[in-house]
């Protein structure tokens, strides 16, 4: 009997002994797997984050928007994770970018700071285009001019053709939704095909606005989106607009979107509007301490309808009033801009000096 209790006893050792070294065996694999599961929740995180917070800014697919940098580059993820978390986290100095971090002013904990690094450096970007997607979240697509070729075969044999030439492209694809198809201004933007503005700006001038944006406005810095030759080119593009003028050289004009005036579409402007617009634009669109009044002919009159959506679509640079975006449909966008029009007929003819509350 004492024998059989000794081999049980051994047998017993054995088997602990057996688990212990099975399960040293596995505790690397355990480790490596409870480290992709950590991963990917990180990435899951940074992906719905990235939807609602970047994607306006730096494209469903990270390539960027406009005068906004591409993240979806082998440099951008091979950079330093504290680079990126720190860029994330305090913004970037006079530049659109503003400070994420709860720490600093922003929305972000530290742990969805570093979320959005891991899906930055994980490179993801086909399910961050596939989650805007499935939330209704795509950012509206840049609004841009297709030159026909028989244009640029006449721009093409004027002198300095082929700068002028791809200085034309990069503005029709670039600068036409502010500056308007023909440089001619828009209350968003000034003229650029002006006598005034060419007598008044040198060439450095004109390129430093280019590379280095206006505060305050919807002209953001485009160094970074732009090349050095093709900020060169727009400039010798506006330099000559003239020129082009003489030889009967006019790009098609952008045909503005028909904004839906229904009485559903305007409840549905009021509402939205008392959402997201008025803690900081006041009741009714009276304006507060935080930002002006646009229930006032003086804006409403001076202001076309695409504009108004532009500047909620795109924000305002330098100032607290964000891109809208990448949190609003289209549609959101255009009911509050059907919204602001209805109150045209009744609004005072400039705003209220009054500051309402918010």
């Amino acid at each position: 009997m004492s024998r059989q209790i000794s081999w049980l006893g051994t047998f017993g050792v054995l088997l602990i002994v057996t688990g212990f070294g099975l399960a040293m065996l596995r505790e690397p694999s355990r480790q490596i797997e409870a480290a992709e599961d950590i991963r990917s929740a990180a990435i899951a995180e940074g992906t719905d984050l990235y939807v609602k917070n970047c994607i306006t800014c730096h494209g469903a697919n990270g390539e960027g928007v406009a005068a906004y940098p591409v993240l979806n580059s082998e440099g951008v993820r091979s950079m330093d994770a504290d680079m990126l978390y720190h860029t994330i986290e305090r913004g970037r100095y006079n530049t659109a970018m503003t400070a994420y971090s709860v720490n600093e002013g922003g929305i972000l904990t530290q742990a969805q700071v570093s979320s959005l690094v891991t899906l930055i450096q994980s490179g993801t970007w086909a399910n961050v285009s596939a989650r805007a997607a499935e939330l209704n979240l795509m950012p509206p697509q840049m609004v841009s001019i297709e030159i026909p070729p028989e244009t640029l075969a006449v721009v093409q044999s004027l002198p300095s053709g082929d700068r002028l030439a791809n200085g034309l492209t990069v503005y029709a694809e670039n600068c036409t939704s502010c500056h308007g198809a023909n440089g001619e201004g828009t209350s968003i933007a000034p003229a650029l095909n002006s006598a005034e503005l060419r007598s008044r700006l040198t060439d450095n001038d004109v390129a430093r606005i280019i590379q280095q944006g206006v505060p305050a406005t919807v002209m953001s810095s485009w160094e970074r989106a732009l090349t050095t030759e093709q900020i060169t080119d727009v400039v010798i593009l506006i330099r000559c607009w003239d020129d082009l003028a003489a030889n009967g050289i006019q790009l098609p004009q952008l045909q503005p979107q028909a904004i839906d005036r229904s009485p559903e579409t305007i409840a549905a402007g009021h509402q939205m509007f008392n959402l997201v617009c008025s803690q900081c634009h006041g009741t009714d669109g009276y304006g507060t301490k935080l930002a002006p009044a646009l229930n006032n002919k003086t804006f409403l009159t001076q202001k076309s309808d695409e504009v108004i959506a532009n500047i909620i679509s795109l924000g305002v640079t330098g100032t607290s009033m964000p891109a809208w975006s990448g949190y609003l449909r289209d549609a959101d966008i255009y009911a509050i801009v059907a919204y602001l029009r209805s109150l045209e007929p009744t609004a005072p003819a400039v705003a209220n000096m009054t500051v309402g509350k918010p």
